[in-house]
Order: C-alpha cells, then sequence, then structure tokens
C-alpha cells in the first residue's frame, strides 16, 4: 500500500527538506513538496531557480510519485488552497513533515513588527493550519507528523519564539490527535550546515560537536524516516534533539 507525505520547505537541493524527501523516496513514499523561491530571493544563498526540477528528476527516479506546490505560508489562505491541490491531485496524506521556515537574524531592540508577524505567520500560524488540515483528512489508519524546530533565542528573536511556540502546537497535537491514531513529534536537529554559514561559523561549530562534524540533511533525514515510519509510532509528544551530542 502506497503511503503519502507532505513535506514543507523543499526549495534547495541544500535543504534539510531535500534531504528528508530523498530519504522518504528511498523508503518507498510518495511525495508532495512545498517551496516558496520569494523567501530564497532574500537570503544570502539567493534563488536556485533550477533546485525544485532537478530534485523532482532525482526523486522521481526512484519510482516515487512526486508532486511540487508553490506555497506562500504567510498568506492565511494557502493552506487551504495547498490542501485542496492535494486531495485533488494525490488524495489522502500519511505524512507530515514542517520543514519550512522564516528565519531572519534580529534582536529585542532591532526586530521589526513586520518581521515578528511574518514570523509567526510562517513558523507558528501556518504549521498549525497544517497539522489541523491534516488531521482533518487523515485515514481511519491515522499518520504522523515531525516538525522541525531550534533552540536559537538570543540575536534570532522572533525566529526562536515562533518556533518555541510551534513546539508547543505539536506537543498539543499529540495528545488531541492521538485517539485519530495521528503521532507528533518536534525534532530539533543541532546546527545543519545548509548554507547558511560562514567559514569561521563552521569550524567552531563543528569544534562544538562532540564528534566534530557538523549535522548534515541526510543525518537529519534518518531521524524524521524513523518517527513516520511504524516502527516509530510509539513515540509521540516529544521535543527531540538529535543533534549528533551537540546540546549535551
Amino acid at each position: 500500500m502506497s503511503r503519502t507525505a507532505l513535506v514543507t520547505g523543499v526549495g534547495r537541493l541544500a535543504g534539510i527538506g531535500a534531504g528528508v524527501t530523498r530519504r522518504l523516496a528511498a523508503d518507498g513514499w510518495d511525495l508532495v513538496l512545498t517551496y516558496w523561491q520569494d523567501y530564497d530571493s532574500r537570503m544570502p544563498w539567493g534563488v536556485q531557480p533550477d533546485d525544485v526540477e532537478r530534485l523532482l528528476a532525482e526523486l522521481e527516479a526512484t519510482g516515487a510519485r512526486v508532486v511540487a506546490l508553490p506555497a506562500n505560508l504567510e498568506d492565511p489562505l494557502a493552506v487551504d488552497r495547498l490542501m485542496a491541490d492535494v486531495a485533488e491531485q494525490v488524495g489522502a496524506l500519511q505524512g507530515l513533515v514542517l520543514s519550512h521556515a522564516e528565519s531572519v537574524d534580529s534582536g529585542v531592540l532591532d526586530t521589526t513588527l513586520a518581521s515578528w508577524e511574518r514570523h509567526f505567520a510562517v513558523n507558528t500560524r501556518a504549521s498549525w493550519q497544517l497539522i489541523a488540515a491534516f488531521a482533518r483528512q487523515t485515514a481511519h489508519d491515522g499518520g504522523a507528523i515531525v516538525a522541525l524546530t531550534s533552540d536559537h533565542t538570543a540575536f534570532n528573536l522572533p525566529y526562536g519564539a515562533s518556533k518555541g511556540a510551534l513546539d508547543r502546537t505539536v506537543i498539543a497535537a499529540a495528545r488531541e490527535l492521538g485517539p485519530l491514531g495521528i503521532t507528533a513529534n518536534v525534532l530539533n536537529p543541532g546546527p545543519v550546515d545548509t548554507g547558511w554559514m560562514d567559514e569561521e561559523l563552521r569550524l567552531e561549530l563543528a569544534r562544538r560537536q562532540p564528534g566534530g562534524r557538523l549535522g548534515t540533511p541526510a543525518d537529519v533525514a534518518g531521524t524524521v524516516a524513523f518517527l513516520l515510519s511504524p516502527e516509530g509510532r510509539w513515540v509521540s509528544g516529544q521535543l527531540i534533539k538529535a543533534d549528533g551530542g551537540f546540546s549535551a
């Protein structure tokens, strides 16, 4: 029986979302991906215009059925449109991986109201909408939710605060949606170099890792795949630090 997962925030080949989709496709999942290149255009790495098409070709070569949909999750109506497209094109979902994020550094004194609201719209409100929509369409055999989070706080305030609210939302979902056969967990992968680090930061963070290396999207994907698998479905309502010991 085929399984389909929706994975958000899959706009770049180097990203965590792309790593997750590679692993899930290898494990036999069909996939729906979301991306939003206007966000990438505001980031230091910029838009990689061919990445979505290249990833689609890579995933389809494994035999997976893959659909890619743009989604501006800052828009309060985006989730309704997205889920309508998912229902029409692929049917019911059994997995939901929230790997999208708005992340623009600022602190207590220099965060703007617009930035604060954008972070909470994308990281918290849209995630809640996706969780609720996923639960409403889930078949009788339930499903699994994994949301990626962070422990950033100082000087990355709106990102960290909105991720903290996401954590509570997912843990609430584990309790409220458990009777529907849905598990929900939050995964903190620690520092993963997906193109946002300069060389100085990369070396500093690697020195702080017990194993002497940074995490990779493939490392994160292995934990996500376990939580979505039948073997991982007894784990629910947890904030899991799968960070190579970085937080130890």
